[in-house]
């Protein structure tokens, strides 16, 4: 059983690269940090789910190159077949057509490999909360795919961001809460921003959720930026 990480006190890790010296030491690193644990380094997408399988893990920190089986399709199968395990991919790559399919696949993060050691820890202790944290080059991808004109057929045009209208019934407060979210900004710092609790913020996301037809923090950053709320 896979006892969740509010409940042990602990985040609970995979480590996934084929590089074995950014592995290895990326590894080394997160397990000096308090409240998480790394459980398994694997070497591509196969040894995930293994390690996954083998558990109890809570966060997969994901490259997406990867032989054998790559990040992306391992993220589809966690989804499908552990969907209390959140994925954040940790990449060289920015490109629109890798955020996109990363993102479809189920990532609830996704940050590059110029982030920093506490960057990391923050995005895997958001995503084992539930919540998403996007790179600021990835946010900025996406508005940038939500706001050019694609050529019609061309691979960008298939995997952009589109231009997005919002739901009229949705409040105000509601549609600040949308954008901060869009900001990659958890439920105590949107609680914090709007003066108001975290419990009233959770009403919210709830009821935007339903409203817009979205199941995640990471579509609701999607709709953010494509409706140009940020």
């Amino acid at each position: 059983m896979n006892v969740p990480a509010e409940e042990t006190g602990r985040v609970r890790v995979v480590v996934a690269d084929d590089q074995a010296a950014v592995r290895e030491p990326l590894a080394a690193v997160l397990a000096l940090v308090p409240g998480l644990e790394v459980v398994a380094a694997a070497a591509d997408g196969h040894d995930v789910l293994a390690a996954v399988a083998a558990g109890p893990v809570d966060v997969v920190l994901m490259d997406l190159r990867m032989p054998g089986m790559d990040g992306t399709e391992a993220t589809k199968r966690l989804s499908t077949d552990h969907p209390e395990v959140a994925v954040v991919v940790l990449t060289t790559f920015a490109d629109d057509e890798s955020i996109m399919a990363a993102l479809s696949a189920g990532a609830r993060g996704y940050l590059t490999k110029s982030a920093g050691r506490q960057d990391i820890a923050r995005a895997v202790r958001a995503a084992a909360a539930g919540q998403s944290v996007l790179d600021r080059e990835v946010q900025a991808r996406l508005l940038a795919a939500a706001t050019t004109p694609q050529p019609s057929g061309s691979p960008a045009d298939r995997s952009a961001v589109r231009p997005a209208e919002l739901p009229d019934a949705l409040t105000q407060r509601e549609r600040e809460v949308l954008a901060l979210i869009g900001q990659g900004l958890p439920n105590r710092a949107i609680a914090e921003r709007l003066f108001i609790s975290e419990a009233t913020v959770k009403t919210h996301i709830n009821n935007l959720f339903a409203k817009a037809g979205i199941r995640s923090r990471v579509e609701a950053a999607r709709l953010a930026i494509a409706a140009g709320l940020i």
